[in-house]
């Protein structure tokens, strides 16, 4: 069975971002290697990876992930950035499909989680951005807060054509609780409703606590996923480095394993492997 993590990142500096400069966060402001990227998989036993942008949101970044995905063949897969509403993106996504390592190229993700507009995904140029991407044969990335998820439900069925993957399952506010899984399980139950949309369980374990959670947190919100979902739209991602903000790789993939339910062998190479290669059209 080919394993995928489907969700991880790399920095030589950490990027500059908002989220980083939180004084928590001053733990993964530091390098992270391809070299420690493959030990990871290597300890882990897993295959594959996609390595997408980090939220520095710039091309010199696009061109450090294409490098990498060159030295590593480990990395099946690599999620750009993108301004959806710039000047020229057909032509931006162009160029990084002809560049050395852009054969890897399966996705664009652009930081809708840091506008402040919940209904951003309603915008006829933000459409507009989500068809080129679709066109250039690439898969769009949701990374959405959890109040975000309508719009995001919105978009997926006025575009049928574009192949959206949600990130974190959405943000769900785990560390509150029941509260969280009852403000976030409508919003997301719609947005499961359209088949074009597949999604990640990665990034779960820092929306909990991170220093108290255990692994009956996540159940609650991980068994919702796969009722909506299926095992078939469903993929597990790392969300390393960020994920040893609050546990160890090997933490955070027991975790998952832990709190689903036991599981087909078609099911759990769905979830660990095949929805990635099929969605993201993995060349492996």
């Amino acid at each position: 069975m080919l394993t995928v993590d489907a969700h991880h990142h790399l920095w030589e500096n950490p990027p500059a971002c908002a989220r980083l400069d939180d004084d928590r966060m001053r733990s993964v402001r530091r390098p992270f290697t391809v070299a420690q990227w493959q030990a990871q998989l290597r300890a882990a036993e897993v295959d594959r990876s996609i390595l997408v942008e980090s939220g520095r949101c710039d091309e010199a970044e696009s061109e450090h992930l294409l490098r990498w995905a060159t030295e590593a063949p480990q990395i099946a897969g690599v999620v750009l950035w993108a301004d959806l509403t710039g000047p020229g993106l057909e032509a931006r996504i162009s160029r990084h499909l002809r560049r050395s390592g852009g054969d890897r190229v399966v996705g664009v993700r652009a930081q809708i989680q840091a506008e402040s507009d919940p209904d951003h995904l309603d915008r006829p140029d933000v459409r507009h951005g989500l068809r080129v991407v679709a066109a250039a044969g690439l898969a769009f990335d949701l990374l959405v807060r959890a109040d975000q998820l309508p719009a995001a439900a919105r978009a997926a069925a006025a575009l049928p054509h574009v192949r959206f993957v949600l990130d974190h399952l959405g943000k769900p506010e785990i560390r509150a609780g029941a509260t969280g899984l009852a403000r976030w399980r409508g919003a997301f139950a719609a947005l499961a409703e359209q088949p074009n949309v597949t999604a990640k369980m990665s990034g779960l374990v820092t929306e909990a606590d991170w220093v108290s959670w255990r692994a009956d947190d996540l159940r609650p919100f991980v068994r919702e996923a796969l009722d909506r979902f299926g095992p078939d739209r469903l993929m597990f991602g790392s969300d390393w480095p960020l994920c040893l903000l609050a546990g160890s790789y090997g933490r955070v993939r027991a975790a998952l394993h832990q709190v689903l339910p036991p599981l087909s062998e078609a099911a759990s190479h769905a979830i660990f492997g095949g929805t990635a290669a099929r969605v993201y059209r993995l060349g492996v």
